[in-house]
């Protein structure tokens, strides 16, 4: 982590934030959920957050790339390998779940919970934690709206998603309605990604949560 932090260090980071109205999510996941527990699988939001996030780098794939310390040469990565930060026993780890793109949301669960229980004991592998491509980080978990983001070299971007909160905002025709919010914080390396693709890639991730039917036009 330390050697990560300091190449971190490194990068110009700029970050972009927004709220996402996360309604029509939260009905949809009390739906599924007891499908779910009949599999065996605890569904949680995170799934889903990860799924939309494969479906909008397939848009935008420079924001799926490596790059080289020199910047001198950017890859463009075919798996969505997308890691999720979780503390562990040692810190802060950041292992990714492989081929995000080719999975199933409820796949995505399986995953996740099998990633965030070895996490856990201590028992991740070498190769649980390599090869990431893109990263989230749910501070939201612990209790916090907003973030700064780190950026794990040599990827090229992350976001911290913050906790859901009942608020009130205001409907169609200027009624208070109750909403389901949340926050999220995107970093990016500006020497690659400039503030209009990051900008566009956040508005279609948030349309896929916000309107969840609109995921299935994207899925293969």
């Amino acid at each position: 982590m330390v050697k990560t932090m300091t190449a971190a260090l490194m990068i110009p980071h700029f970050g972009y934030c927004d709220e996402i109205d996360l309604t029509n999510l939260v009905h949809l996941r009390k739906q599924l959920k007891d499908l779910a527990k009949s599999r065996g699988i605890n569904f949680s939001y995170m799934p889903i957050f990860i799924k939309a996030a494969s479906l909008a780098l397939t848009q935008f794939p420079i924001l799926n790339a490596h790059v080289d310390d020199k910047v001198e040469n950017l890859i463009y990565k075919g798996s969505h390998n997308i890691g999720i930060a979780v503390d562990t026993p040692n810190g802060l780890l950041v292992p990714n779940i492989k081929n995000v793109q080719l999975k199933s949301c409820f796949d995505i669960a399986t995953e996740l919970s099998a990633l965030q229980e070895r996490a856990g004991r201590n028992q991740l592998t070498p190769t649980d934690l390599k090869d990431g491509t893109f990263s989230l980080s749910n501070i939201g978990s612990i209790g916090g709206t907003y973030a700064k983001p780190v950026i794990l070299p040599p990827t090229v971007a992350i976001g911290a998603l913050g906790k859901i909160q009942v608020l009130p905002r205001f409907g169609d025709h200027d009624q208070v309605v109750k909403c389901h919010l949340m926050q999220i914080s995107w970093s990016a390396d500006h020497r690659v990604i400039d503030g209009a693709t990051m900008a566009r890639f956040s508005n279609l991730w948030k349309s896929y949560l916000e309107n969840p039917s609109m995921m299935l036009l994207d899925m293969k």
